[in-house]
């Protein structure tokens, strides 16, 4: 059984697949114990036949397949539901991501304490064009003003967390990028490591920031008040 999933959530993505798989096999294999779950979200190009593909090469290689495509959170969870291991790292499937930072924060969960359920990678040096930079810079720091959450980045795509703590967690469209604060909601602790960034090589960007604007005033209206109304007590048996 593998002790760690790496699950990646992919959109028309066919000329990035086979390379981010490698590059996942090769820091990975001899190191821990792993699956790849990817999840392909209703693309239409050859990311699905790519993928396919690449499963008799690859032994570690799951793949599911979105009937309809449902947004990058609702690919993630799926991927996260059907992993079998006790610990999921997400990659996003651009390749921006670097795996070889996966066990930088194997890690750094194995310094924390049993409180600490997600190590979340931190963009240093980001490979973006500027304006993707300027609104992150600015939706960071309007998050971390309305939610608390001491993430500098919650935006980055590689994270390591408990399965099971990331299944308690609300479900709604566009979770992932609210992953630190919801955990934290829960009484859990979170850690931000600084991690690789990459330019992309390969495809073309999902979304632009006049639309993630409009829908992130929303989302953090909501994780507000769901933070507001959360209410957490220890537990014993008698």
């Amino acid at each position: 059984m593998p002790q760690i999933s790496i699950v990646v959530p992919v959109f028309n993505e066919q000329d990035n697949v086979a390379s981010l798989i490698q590059e996942t096999v090769a820091a990975l294999r001899g190191v821990v114990p792993f699956e790849i779950v990817y999840v392909d979200d209703h693309s239409r190009d050859n990311t699905l036949a790519t993928l396919r593909g690449l499963k008799a090469q690859v032994p570690e290689l799951r793949v599911l397949h979105h009937a309809s495509q449902s947004g990058q959170s609702t690919a993630i969870r799926t991927g996260v539901k059907a992993a079998r291991g006790e610990w999921i790292a997400t990659l996003d499937g651009d390749g921006q991501n670097d795996p070889a930072d996966i066990p930088k924060l194997i890690a750094e969960r194995a310094k924390g304490g049993r409180e600490v359920k997600m190590i979340a990678g931190w963009r240093v040096h980001r490979q973006d064009t500027g304006s993707k930079r300027w609104a992150s810079k600015w939706a960071n720091a309007i998050r971390v003003r309305m939610l608390h959450d001491d993430t500098p980045d919650t935006g980055c795509g590689i994270k390591l967390f408990e399965r099971a703590a990331f299944l308690d967690l609300p479900y709604f469209d566009h979770m992932h990028r609210y992953l630190p604060a919801l955990m934290q909601r829960a009484g859990w602790k979170t850690v931000s490591v600084p991690v690789n960034h990459r330019a992309r090589t390969a495809g073309v960007s999902k979304y632009n920031n006049f639309n993630r604007a409009l829908v992130g005033i929303r989302d953090l209206r909501g994780v507000a008040w769901l933070i507001t109304r959360s209410k957490r007590t220890a537990v014993e048996e008698v």
